[in-house]
């Protein structure tokens, strides 16, 4: 008997039926050890040795690898074919060495890039010895990660209050964001304008805009106000025009390489919408298998990659796929080879691409839920496209002049002769420029042509947008900074930390955000800059390569970051607030029209303002506390409040004066004054510039009455709360889908949201699934619920939380018996053990007399309706 373990258990059901009954595969369900969350874990003082720790949720897969190699042959460790897959079997390999469970077992490393039988029959066919020097360079980098994370947030914790933590990747990441910000507020727009003109020549009509004008070459800021403009168009109109050069020239569109994994990300961001996180699930589900005619079956290869090859037996497919249905004119005559442009790409790993070409997308429809089969669809069309001919198009300029030879009007265009690749797939692009023009007609130099109209348009300079999730990543790959395994979670990581929030997708950083990255870029600069870090990753890469020492490389990296952090030890926070005041003032404290000084305190008149450091964070405050106790939200703009209050009217019906007021908690609204006088709370994502009293009056008329439930004559309320807007009744509570409705909602809606909260307040047995999933190995049927705290998957005895950003309705039956199988090895189990035993146990005894007293109080003890994961 063979034993095989493989990362996922979505794997082993596939695998198993690949390699039949002389193996048995089981899963480590990931990483079975780490690094325990706790200062000393990575000791520098003893050559950075690392004391790891096993999960607890691990224990039982140990038990099952234990229990199934004794007796056994071989083992194969067959985790992903990335430096992390390495790792993990690393670590399976010494957890097992340290409990003597070896033996005298085989131990064989494989990789294989997709879950399909010749791919697996042919990586157990060619075994290797794990790595070592991939397995050094996760050291050094969970080790570099490890020591920066721990030793620079604590300092931020001692020195910037509110600050959540820092990284190696993620702090420079967050910075890129920030700066980009900076830009933005730091751009003063500059009006142009632009002249197009509408010309008529024999074949056609056909627009140009102005390029020279009084014989000179205009840029882009050439003319710059409306006299300028207008004189320019008086001048065409004064003139008459013909044909000066006519050049035309065929141009060839190449296809873009198959994807790897942040061209993957960047492109399903752009057309599907995709997070960078949402992307890696779904692609690890088509690498991982689904179930087709009752066939687990692999998609796609391995979503974790950065070289852009791909094997040849997959190249010959496509080639075949292309001339079958698209004609041999689509076939180029030799096989497209592509050389990544990235340093230190791993050439050895294919790109992603299906696991067969046969499989064509609109096959899959069926089986696939709908964002499966729109990633497949992408992926499919790109490694496909990537093997087809070239586009070839005619591309033209028309350069027409003015009799004196002093006015040059330009047009630009194309012609496709031939689509070759885009009749499948053309790529995305961060912004709406069209390199190919419009279509022009056939024209002869020294035809005339009469100008029909002139259009002169203004403009205005914009500054650079904001980075979107595609834009970020691609910036990062170019810096050289993080690899393709890390963009999604240090994405994650900066909303996660509340650095930064998401507006039309695009990156805005948090007031928090922008402190964290003032304050490192000031004290601990080296570390935050992007040549340092690409830097670092280079030399990692120069470990898995073998040519660098991991250890060396800690001891000169801990050296200089250990004395850096030791010279803020005297730092005392004044020292940041200061620094901090003048970095930040122009944002913090910006300039109204009406010319006063913004730091001047509106309450007090004589205090100047400044950035302030408390325990929730910062915030804006008077240089005469106690005295003056006037404060403000940082991100609170000027003007939205005047002494820490502003009056937005009176109450019609009382002439009590209605204020709006910033508290702790955010800003409020507040009805007269006294010692306890009535508050609401300005709804989130309001912005203070857009109060009003009305609104004012809204809030603070809550709770609101809707009537009486028709069954006990109770009344029913609608609020908001700190899940957002609800109904409420007798202590029962329903969410409502939007706080508009708080004001709009009827008896009826609210009654039947209340009935609908009840029947699901029963528990797994009272509700309706959301989805059910099949069978679980056991036999029970495996489904996907709707919780109090959250969507859960459940077979009956076992809930476990859905992760949060995870679809409810994308979770397949294999990730849910996953994620039971972990609540139940973290101790979600017990209840399905007890009644494991009971049965036997009553058949044997009855149970004493003395004992029978604990029974009812056994029953009374409450299911859980879900578990938070």
């Amino acid at each position: 008997m063979n034993v095989l373990v493989v990362e996922s258990p979505g794997k082993v059901k596939s695998i198993n039926k690949y390699l039949g009954s002389g193996y048995k595969v089981l899963a480590s369900f990931g990483h079975i050890r780490d690094l325990p969350a706790k200062d000393g874990s990575v000791k520098p003082d003893d050559d950075f040795s690392m004391i790891w720790e096993v999960d607890p949720r691990a224990q039982k897969r140990i038990k099952d690898i234990v229990d199934a190699l004794k007796g056994a042959d071989k083992l194969i460790l067959a985790t992903d074919p990335d430096r992390e897959g390495e790792a993990i079997s690393w670590h399976v390999l010494e957890v097992l060495r340290q409990r003597k469970a070896l033996g005298k077992v085989k131990i064989e490393r494989v990789a294989f890039n997709a879950i399909t039988k010749t791919a697996v029959l042919e990586a157990i066919q060619h075994p290797r010895e794990i790595n070592v020097e991939l397995v050094d360079a996760y050291l050094a980098r969970r080790a570099l990660d490890y020591l920066v994370g721990f030793t620079l947030s604590p300092v931020l914790w001692r020195k910037l209050p509110g600050a959540r933590s820092a990284g190696r990747v993620q702090s420079v990441a967050l910075r890129l964001v920030v700066e980009r910000e900076a830009e933005i507020e730091a751009f003063r727009a500059q009006e142009y304008w632009s002249i197009d003109a509408d010309l008529a020549a024999e074949a056609g009509s056909f627009t140009a805009h102005l390029t020279h004008l009084d014989g000179k070459k205009l840029d882009k800021l050439g003319i710059n106000n409306e006299a300028e403009a207008k004189r320019a168009v008086d001048a065409i109109g004064a003139q008459r025009f013909k044909v000066g050069s006519v050049e035309s020239k065929p141009v060839k569109r190449h296809p873009a390489p198959p994807f790897i994994t942040s061209t993957l990300q960047q492109e399903a961001s752009r057309k599907l919408g995709f997070a960078a996180k949402r992307t890696m699930q779904v692609a690890q589900q088509l690498y991982e298998g689904v179930d087709i005619g009752g066939e687990t079956v692999g998609l796609i290869t391995y979503m974790r990659t950065d070289g852009i090859t791909m094997a040849g037996e997959a190249i010959a497919e496509a080639r075949q796929q292309i001339g079958e249905h698209y004609g041999k004119r689509y076939v180029p005559g030799a096989p497209r080879l592509y050389t990544s442009k990235a340093k230190n790409a791993q050439e050895a790993h294919e790109a992603i691409r299906p696991t067969s070409f046969a499989r064509r997308p609109e096959s899959l429809s069926r089986s696939l839920d709908p964002d499966l089969t729109r990633l497949y669809e992408l992926i499919w069309k790109r490694a496909l496209a990537s093997q087809m001919e070239s586009a070839e198009l005619e591309r033209t300029t028309v350069d027409v002049v003015s009799g004196d030879g002093k006015l040059t009007l330009r047009a630009t265009g194309s012609v496709t002769l031939f689509d070759g690749f885009l009749t499948l797939y053309q790529e995305g692009k961060d912004d709406d420029s069209d390199e190919d023009g419009a279509k022009l007609p056939r024209v002869k130099e020294g035809e005339a042509t009469a100008v029909e109209k002139v259009t002169p348009a203004q403009h205005f300079t914009e500054p650079p947008p904001r980075y979107s999730e595609a834009s970020l990543v691609r910036k990062l790959e170019e810096l050289g900074i993080g690899r393709p395994s890390t963009y999604a979670s240090i994405l994650s990581t900066l909303r996660d930390r509340a650095y930064v929030r998401m507006d039309r997708n695009r990156f805005i950083p948090e007031d928090k955000g922008r402190i964290v990255t003032t304050f490192l870029a000031n004290f601990f600069a080296r570390y935050v800059e992007y040549g340092f870090t690409a830097d670092l990753e280079e030399k990692l890469d120069e470990v898995s390569a073998g040519t660098l020492d991991w250890k060396q490389l800690l001891r000169d990296f801990w050296r200089d970051f250990s004395a850096a952090v030791g010279e803020t030890k005297d730092l005392r926070i004044s020292e940041v607030i200061d620094r901090l005041n003048e970095i930040l003032g122009p944002h913090i404290f910006q300039q109204g029209e009406d010319g006063k000084d913004p730091r001047v305190c509106p309450t007090c008149g004589d205090g100047k303002l400044s950035l302030k450091l408390g325990k929730f964070g910062a915030f804006v405050g008077c240089s005469n506390y106690p005295n003056c106790r006037y404060t403000r939200q940082l991100n609170q703009k000027e003007g939205d409040a005047v002494g820490g209050t502003r009056v937005l009217g009176e109450d019609p019906n009382t002439a009590e004066a209605i204020t709006l007021r910033s508290g702790r908690f955010g800003p409020y609204f507040q009805r007269g004054e006294g010692e306890k006088p009535h508050r609401a709370s300005v709804p989130k994502g309001t912005e203070l510039a857009n109060v009003d009293l009305e609104l004012a009056l809204k809030m603070l008329s809550l709770p609101r009455e809707i009537g009486k439930h028709p069954e006990t004559g109770e009344p029913i309320v609608a609020n908001f709360g700190r899940y957002g807007p609800y109904v409420a009744h007798n202590k029962q509570y329903a969410s409502l889908d939007s706080g508009d409705e708080v004001f709009t909602v009827g008896i009826n809606r609210a009654v039947a949201l209340l009935a609908e909260k009840k029947a699901k307040a029963r528990g797994p047995r009272g509700s309706e699934p959301l989805k059910e999933l099949g069978a679980s190995p056991g036999g029970a049927v495996v489904k996907v619920m709707k919780g109090r705290y959250g969507p859960y998957v459940t077979d009956g005895e076992i809930n476990a939380t859905i992760p949060n950003g995870t679809d409810p309705l994308s979770v397949t039956l294999e990730q849910a018996i996953t994620l039971i199988a972990d609540r139940e090895a973290a101790g979600g189990g017990k209840k399905r053990k007890k009644k494991a035993k009971a049965k036997p146990a009553a058949k044997a005894k009855p149970a004493p007399k003395t004992k029978a007293k604990a029974k009812p109080k056994a029953k009374t003890k409450p299911e859980p309706e879900e578990v938070e994961g």
